[in-house]
């Protein structure tokens, strides 16, 4: 066992784990079925939000999760053909005042289903309790204070993950339009930190990163210095717009383009790296097109093919 931690289920930072080298690959969404379809050669593996394959009745529903039927139906003709790693939105792991184990089982039975490479959700909370005991759900991926005592909640929360599902889980760097003030610690400080007493790994989300210093007057590279790169497994890249002069994690068609520079910027220090995802909102499809989605994927692999040169 390692120290530290309670149970005995591998992690990302521990040798038994096998993370294979995997490449560019792209978010699943609705407006992708022909793409995904057409040029599976154009994409190396596909990201699931396994919560948008299902209706969730919240918790005393019986039975609580509702599969949408052809959603399903179209993962499992695509998970054959390709990788698949997961990239949860509910696990909600700093909520304060308790913490939902049945979306992590649920988890874990997916991933008995379809064998995801590793999975994945936020450093950030979208449960809150109300006054009758029920659970709302705010819909945003809500940021919280870096304080020890949020990271000993967080902690517990991540190895239970561990333990629940037998794969590398990941924590990706939340998006932040408010900064709480006099934190103890910075955001990679507490990545680092959680990293550190649970082995997770990282998803360095870089659109989030280029978001929280252009709207909060940070450089970037700043943050990249004090992250702990050896422990990224998987980045994020991504477009964004402008609303009321701050900038939006809208995922609004192509990647952001400061984005590409700072991915070749990183990409040479994440020695652990195993795959670069594209996102887009299915909303923005028009302004790609096949051949747009194709083109972001191709920057995506160069970059990628810098860490991971072809024989």
């Amino acid at each position: 066992m390692r120290p530290g931690t309670s149970g005995s289920t591998p992690t990302v930072r521990d040798r038994s784990w096998s993370l294979p080298h995997l490449g560019a690959g792209i978010l699943y969404n609705p407006s992708l079925s022909g793409f995904l379809r057409d040029h599976i050669d154009a994409y190396d593996y596909l990201e699931i939000i396994p919560d948008m394959f299902w209706t969730d009745g919240g918790r005393g529903a019986e039975p609580r999760y509702v599969e949408l039927g052809t959603w399903v139906d179209e993962l499992e003709a695509l998970a054959g053909r390709v990788q698949l790693v997961s990239h949860s939105t509910g696990f909600s792991l700093g909520s304060a005042d308790r913490f939902d184990i049945q979306p992590v089982e649920h988890l874990a039975e997916w991933h008995r289903r379809y064998g995801f490479m590793w999975h994945s959700d936020h450093l950030s909370f979208v449960r809150v309790g109300d006054g009758d005991g029920h659970d709302e759900n705010a819909a945003l991926a809500l940021p919280f204070p870096y304080d020890e005592e949020m990271l000993d909640l967080v902690v517990g929360r991540v190895d239970l993950v561990q333990r629940k599902v037998p794969l590398p889980f990941l924590i990706e760097n939340n998006v932040a339009f408010i900064q709480a003030p006099e934190q103890e610690m910075s955001e990679p400080h507490f990545l680092n930190h959680l990293h550190e007493r649970t082995g997770c790994g990282l998803l360095l989300d870089l659109h989030n990163l280029y978001a929280n210093a252009r709207n909060h007057g940070f450089d970037a590279l700043d943050f990249l210095d004090d992250l702990n790169l050896r422990a990224v497994v998987e980045i994020h890249i991504a477009g964004g717009s402008e609303l009321g002069g701050m900038w939006t994690d809208s995922h609004a068609g192509p990647v952001a383009e400061p984005l590409w520079d700072l991915l070749e910027a990183t990409v040479p220090r994440t020695p652990a790296l195993c795959g670069i995802t594209f996102e887009f909102h299915d909303s923005y499809f028009s302004a790609l097109g096949d051949a747009g989605v194709a083109e972001q994927l191709a920057r995506a692999r160069s970059a990628w093919d810098r860490l991971h040169p072809s024989p």
